[in-house]
């Protein structure tokens, strides 16, 4: 069973940007892989994935100023945010599709707050 491990979460300023990191303990470069986060109060959404095929799909609220990457040599997923805004205070999910299996890490925390 693969698991995943998030890293790289913390305090920045609005305007910041933090790197988060995944790293799966098993190669994940054929499956769907995807940044997931949720705020207090709110509903898990997804922030932003590579489907089969390696293109990357973006939440509207994050478009321009997140990218998803992959390093299939590492199994690592990373998710370079920029331009942070408060209202991306939430906690950050990995989460990979593993053949009929989903797989989610224990989470990292993102606050943005001046």
């Amino acid at each position: 069973q693969v698991q995943l491990v998030e890293s790289g979460g913390g305090l920045v300023q609005p305007g910041g940007s933090l790197r988060l990191s995944c790293v799966a303990s098993g190669s994940v470069y054929r499956f769907y892989v995807g940044w997931y986060r949720q705020a207090p109060g709110k509903q898990r959404e997804l922030v932003a994935a590579i489907i089969t095929g390696g293109s990357a799909n973006y939440v509207d609220s994050v478009k321009g100023r997140f990218t998803i990457t992959r390093d299939n040599a590492k199994n690592t997923v990373y998710l370079q945010m920029n331009s942070l805004k408060p209202e991306d205070t939430a906690v950050y999910y990995c989460y990979a599709r593993v053949w009929d299996s989903d797989v989610w890490g224990p989470g990292t925390q993102v606050t943005v707050s001046s």
